[in-house]
């Protein structure tokens, strides 16, 4: 089992495969425009800026679910993120994180490590070049903390 077999909508509604990331070490991020955290916006672009020619990307998945912190919707989150902090790599649609209403990928994510729910934006799921979780990361662990598992991740071949 791994990441590969969803399916996502992009920010301007086409579906795609995960599949598509196939061999490369991801970062998957559930994020909120109006959120105390979303300065973390301009980490994790620097991150994706730094290691994509490595074989990197963040993913980035809006989610309302938290005090109604995303209340934007697909291109003006989109619009949003780049004005504010840069943000090139790729955003999907609003989705849920939690719950019975939670995407399917996110009841994987969640379910595979030990079923703790997502408490609030920006928890990170750290993705290794199979597919499967290395690791999660709360809300409060900046890009930059993760920088060095990233790095661990890159030089693991599948």
């Amino acid at each position: 089992m791994s990441i590969y077999k969803f399916n996502v909508k992009t920010i301007d509604q086409k579906e795609i495969s995960l599949s598509e990331y196939q061999g490369k070490v991801l970062l998957i991020v559930n994020t909120a425009s109006e959120c105390g955290l979303a300065s973390q916006l301009e980490g994790l672009q620097e991150l994706h800026q730094n290691y994509q020619d490595k074989g990197f990307s963040v993913l980035g998945f809006p989610s309302n679910q938290f005090m109604n912190q995303e209340p934007l919707e697909g291109q003006e989150i989109a619009a949003f993120c780049a004005t504010q902090y840069g943000v090139e790599f790729p955003l999907f649609d609003k989705i849920m994180v939690n719950g019975e209403t939670a995407h399917p990928l996110y009841h994987y994510l969640v379910n595979e490590t030990k079923g703790k729910k997502i408490k609030w934006n920006y928890t990170k799921f750290l993705i290794g070049r199979d597919g499967e979780i290395i690791e999660r990361f709360g809300s409060l662990t900046t890009p930059e903390k993760i920088e060095d598992s990233i790095v661990e991740a890159l030089s693991t071949s599948v």
